[in-house]
């Protein structure tokens, strides 16, 4: 049993992949856990039994980052539920059919935007009026799940995620810059390639196995390996760092 930290940390999009993965971590170094999901109760049910298997408190929302009132309604949910929300990693996003601009529609875009820039944005904004001195907070740590396609575009597949997830990268700047003052800090991940069901939602499963060999240290990337970059980033260890992004794409 993970001896408890006495925080509590929001995870967004914590059915599968990195968010599962950060949430397991976060209950293994004694954090509580509140995790959402948008469809997968089942992946959702299951990273809570193991979060609860460190003996950690596990509580599960079912909601749509992009739309404000769900999300409102989430952080008042956990003002009743927890005493305090130390830290938020805004992990929840989508990946649409792999497809070059031209062929992109509105409405993929206007989704596309709304679940992972809009979304992240709606939520730190939530964590931050809770998180900060002038609002009666006492501090707290933003995590920021970007990619990095905001680097390199993803030309010909996913070119809307990686303006979405450039979006991201700015939001962790500049809030990060407006809330240094507050003892509140804001930073990102871009993960790379990295072993998860993610490809297989935008329609290219294999992705992995067929980029393995391109990339720099010839092997995709881990969920756990995100993962633990997440928890150092959200620990005391990483306290001098705000308002930057932190790239986890084995050299690529």
């Amino acid at each position: 049993m993970a001896e408890s930290n006495g925080k509590t940390v929001l995870i967004t999009g914590a059915s599968s992949g990195i968010g599962a993965a950060t949430a397991i971590a976060a209950a293994r170094e004694g954090y509580d856990v509140a995790l959402t999901y948008r469809e997968d109760r089942d992946g959702a049910e299951a990273t809570a039994e193991q979060i609860r298997g460190f003996g950690r408190r596990a509580l599960i929302y079912q909601v749509d980052v992009s739309d404000p009132v769900e999300v409102e309604d989430l952080f008042d949910q956990l003002d009743e539920e927890f005493d305090e929300l130390f830290a938020l990693v805004n992990n929840a996003g989508i990946v649409d059919q792999a497809e070059p601009v031209v062929n992109m529609s509105h409405a993929r875009l206007d989704r596309m935007f709304a679940v992972n820039a809009i979304g992240p944005f709606l939520c730190a904004r939530q964590a931050a009026l809770r998180m900060a001195w002038r609002f009666g907070g006492n501090g707290g740590v933003i995590v920021n799940v970007s990619s990095a396609a905001a680097r390199l575009g993803s030309a010909n597949q996913y070119v809307d995620y990686a303006a979405a997830k450039g979006a991201v990268d700015v939001l962790t700047k500049g809030l990060g810059d407006e809330m240094a003052s507050e003892k509140v800090r804001v930073v990102g991940v871009r993960p790379g390639v990295i072993d998860t069901g993610l490809h297989a939602k935008g329609g290219l499963p294999d992705r992995v196995r067929d980029m393995s060999n391109q990339l720099p240290m010839g092997r995709a990337g881990t969920a756990e390996e995100v993962a633990d970059t997440i928890l150092y980033l959200m620990s005391d260890r990483a306290s001098y760092i705000t308002a930057t992004s932190l790239d986890v794409s084995g050299g690529r």
